[in-house]
């Protein structure tokens, strides 16, 4: 199997692999009969874009051999395959952050490197660093846990940070209307909205997935290398997280107190 595939597993390993958002240029019922094949998945539904767009078919029932196989065509950049997050608890948590703005919104804005900066920053404070992935016109921030956590307290962890972001916004004079911090896993999107593993182009840019680290952009190789680095040593154990969970409910307590 191909060493990339086996660090998106072992990674990724937490979430729902029974289910999937496959993003492709493939359309037509001869390139259906070949994703579904006889022996499932199921198509639950698909969405056809306009031209140099990719197509999203979301597949469910996958077999853990065809799910093998769609992660080998998304490291060789055939597709992009995308996982939803369970319902009760999960052992990865994540912010998108997307440009926002109107008027050019695939471009990186200060405001976006500001807000990246506060989150790593805040959750590599509370022992939670996260690995930094470019996203087109904004960044991925996954955290990884050495087991699964319930999702309320993982949103308890998300919102503090994402409010501390907000803030860090504000105090550098920034408006911040001009980008979105989504957290996931998310109960109200759920069954709807899914995240892009690593290891692809995005879909407009054509730019690959990169790690951005404190000094910069790595390259793809590079980037590879810090995704297993991350994986091996900057997975947090359980206590970490319950120290950096307590330590948020104790810093809300005192402010309603206040």
């Amino acid at each position: 199997m191909d060493p990339r595939v086996i660090l998106l597993k072992a990674f990724y390993g937490g979430l729902p692999s029974d289910r999937a958002k496959v993003e492709t240029y493939g359309h037509g019922f001869e390139f259906l009969e070949a994703l579904l094949g006889t022996d499932g998945p199921t198509l639950e539904y698909g969405e056809l874009t306009l031209a140099r767009l990719l197509h999203k078919y979301k597949l469910g029932r996958i077999p853990a051999a065809r799910m093998d196989e769609l992660l080998l065509a998304h490291v060789a950049k055939r597709c992009n395959v995308c996982l939803y997050f369970a319902a009760a608890a999960n052992n990865v948590f994540c912010f998108n952050l997307d440009n926002n703005h109107k008027t050019n919104n695939t471009v990186v804005i200060p405001e976006m490197e500001c807000a990246v900066d506060a989150l790593r920053e805040r959750l590599t404070e509370l022992g939670c660093e996260p690995l930094v992935l470019a996203s087109g016109r904004g960044f991925h921030l996954w955290c990884r846990l050495e087991a699964m956590v319930a999702n309320d307290r993982l949103h308890d962890l998300m919102f503090h940070a994402a409010v501390h972001a907000m803030a860090a916004l504000a105090n550098a004079g920034h408006d911040h209307r001009v980008i979105k911090i989504n957290v996931y896993p998310n109960r109200r999107i759920r069954d709807v909205v899914s995240l892009r593993l690593f290891g692809t182009n995005h879909a407009k840019n054509k730019v690959f997935s990169r790690v951005l680290t404190p000094d910069g952009l790595l390259g793809e190789e590079a980037s590879w290398a810090e995704f297993e680095h991350h994986l091996e040593h900057k997975t947090i154990p359980l206590a970490r997280f319950d120290q950096a969970h307590a330590t948020v409910l104790a810093g809300a307590s005192d402010q309603t107190q206040t």
